[in-house]
């Protein structure tokens, strides 16, 4: 018997295919700093457990497969905060933000179907066109630039027949790059050129640092019947367990095609929709409370990364993550010599190779990602560990 070619052509992931040989570390008595996953260390609001405890139906029933109708209500009137007008049509409840895209890709492509993302890019991404018998068509950014890519003739320059649509992640997973408004706009005029979606990764939206306003695609009234929002409560409020996300686009034709797959898998949990109802409706105060403690982790683990010759960085501008290269050939090799050979004072760190978010293939190799999700302290000392590890890892090479 033999598997389907699709699935030969998924990658394991490059942000948990280490795990086990970290924990054989662990195992060991060596601590290791954790920065290969975007797991925030920062509490759940506690409204969202008070939320399920009080939940008193005597049965826990089925919600319709679009959602519980208090949630879409909570979620439309975070919108209204950016002067973005949903109703609950345009609304559809999925198990995290994962089954949101791939909803999206089985409902928008045909096999063959090209979708341009720029790269280095969230790597579940591959998984979730390649199941959808897709085809990345990538857009080559650089650490030297920052990683950005929002303009015009780098898209017309990437582009090729058979595109489909174009995904942007805005603040980004794996480089923190954030898009402005007009940035955002040069990408619509980009997609109404060439008649393309336009799926919009807003997982991270508040998470801007350096002053910067918060910026959505559905900001964009002009273009809406081309853009699908992607998002989910997991970075926003520290929920990742909850897995609870959703699609929001005006689109209806698109929103009647997902609602088909939505009924197929009946609902997602009712419990945790109840608490992320919760969480929507908290003061918008939360957010600039989360939002400055990770920039102060940002700007820590920035300040040590600069302590490290020969590194190529510019400091993310959103997110929790930064992505850069080291002055090393291979990060994967350099991973694996932290992981079973080097440590100090008992210490090490783990982080992600970068070339797995990259779809072209031999890009990638020198950079690496960084989560910057540990407390203040540890944060700084899980970026010493990396600066010294390669002082050991330099010296065990000879170079």
């Amino acid at each position: 018997m033999k598997l389907s070619k699709r699935i030969n052509k998924m990658e394991l992931s490059p942000i948990r295919k280490f795990n086990v040989i970290a924990k054989n570390r662990a195992d060991a008595g060596v601590k290791i700093y954790h920065l290969n996953i975007g797991q925030p260390d920062i509490k759940t609001p506690k409204c969202f457990m008070e939320s399920v405890k009080n939940f008193d139906n005597p049965v826990v029933a089925y919600t319709e497969s679009s959602g519980i109708t208090n949630l879409q209500d909570a979620i439309i009137a975070y919108f209204k905060n950016y002067n973005i007008d949903f109703e609950r049509k345009n609304l559809m409840m999925t198990n995290g933000g994962s089954e949101a895209l791939s909803m999206i890709f089985t409902a928008i492509l045909n096999p063959e179907d090209k979708v341009m993302i720029p790269e280095p890019f969230y790597s579940n991404y591959n998984g979730f066109i390649t199941s959808a018998d897709g085809v990345i068509k990538p857009i080559t950014t650089t650490p030297e630039d920052g990683y950005h890519y929002a303009e015009k003739g780098l898209l017309e320059k990437s582009f090729v027949k058979g595109v489909k649509a174009i995904c942007c992640i805005s603040p980004g997973n794996p480089t923190g790059t954030v898009l402005s408004l007009d940035e955002m706009k040069i990408i619509c005029e980009f997609a109404k050129k060439h008649d393309l979606w336009i799926v919009a990764d807003e997982v991270y939206r508040e998470f801007v640092f350096d002053g910067r306003n918060v910026t959505s695609f559905g900001m964009l009234k002009d273009y809406a019947d081309r853009i699908i929002i992607v998002d989910s409560v997991s970075k926003r409020f520290s929920a990742c367990g909850a897995r609870v996300g959703y699609i929001a686009s005006h689109n209806n034709d698109l929103m009647d095609s997902i609602l088909k797959i939505a009924q197929g898998r009946l609902c997602i949990s009712t419990l945790e929709q109840i608490g992320a109802t919760a969480l929507y409706r908290m003061n918008s105060k939360y957010f600039d409370t989360v939002r400055a403690e990770y920039e102060s982790r940002r700007n820590i683990a920035y300040e040590e990364l600069k302590k490290i010759p020969g590194l190529v960085c510019q400091k993310s501008g959103g997110a929790f993550y930064m992505t850069m290269k080291l002055p090393v050939k291979n990060a994967e090799d350099f991973l694996m010599f932290l992981l079973t050979e080097f440590s100090d004072k008992g210490e090490t760190v783990m982080f992600s190779p970068a070339e797995g978010f990259y779809a072209t293939s031999g890009l990638g190799a020198s950079e690496i990602r960084i989560a910057y999700v540990l407390d203040k302290e540890d944060m700084g000392r899980a970026v010493e560990l990396i600066r010294l590890g390669l002082i050991a890892y330099k010296e065990k090479k000879g170079d």
